[in-house]
């Protein structure tokens, strides 16, 4: 009899386990800048993938008020944008080996520095400090024909790799990403 009360329990734990999961993952999707995810195969099983969640305009003056120049930005909102490559790679000609790392960086009005951490796990806007640098790579800045509303990640693939692109407002700032 114990055994079954036991069993019964185990069973009971499990499914409130399951459910208060999917209730999160619901609760994602419904927020103001809900998750988003850019992925790209480099070819030979390797890949990039980046997870961010994807702020709004909102009629608002992004950068330079929402997003000071020349300050580190946690690049998206809520949690931490990660960036995971399967394969060691280059990012704006920096080697990066394969792994999992903490995406940030530091927009100006000219140029972008693309910062990647070695620290991961910290929530959006704690970004832990030079120390923990992977790698700094200027981005090159672009202005966009149009505004965009969706803060917005994403790659165009190239013959040798591809462009990651973070579109915002009137700016694209991107850099080359090669497999190695």
């Amino acid at each position: 009899m114990n055994k079954v009360i036991g069993t019964i329990a185990v069973l009971c734990l499990g499914l409130t386990t399951l459910s208060a999961t999917a209730l999160a993952q619901q609760d994602k999707s419904k927020r103001p800048s809900p998750p988003a995810t850019a992925t790209v195969e480099l070819g030979g099983g390797k890949s990039v993938t980046i997870d961010y969640s994807s702020p709004r305009a909102k009629g608002r003056k992004i950068y330079g008020d929402v997003v000071p120049y020349g300050q580190v930005w946690r690049t998206g909102a809520n949690e931490a944008t990660t960036f995971v490559t399967t394969a060691d790679i280059t990012v704006g000609g920096t080697a990066v080996p394969a792994g999992s790392y903490t995406l940030f960086t530091v927009p100006g009005k000219d140029k972008w520095v693309l910062i990647l951490s070695k620290k991961t796990g910290e929530w959006g806007t704690d970004y832990p400090g030079a120390p923990n640098d992977l790698a700094r790579v200027d981005m090159k800045t672009t202005p966009l024909p149009t505004s965009v509303e969706n803060f917005t990640i994403s790659f165009d693939k190239t013959g040798t790799g591809a462009n990651l692109n973070i579109d915002w407002e009137n700016t694209r700032a991107s850099v080359a990403i090669a497999a190695k």
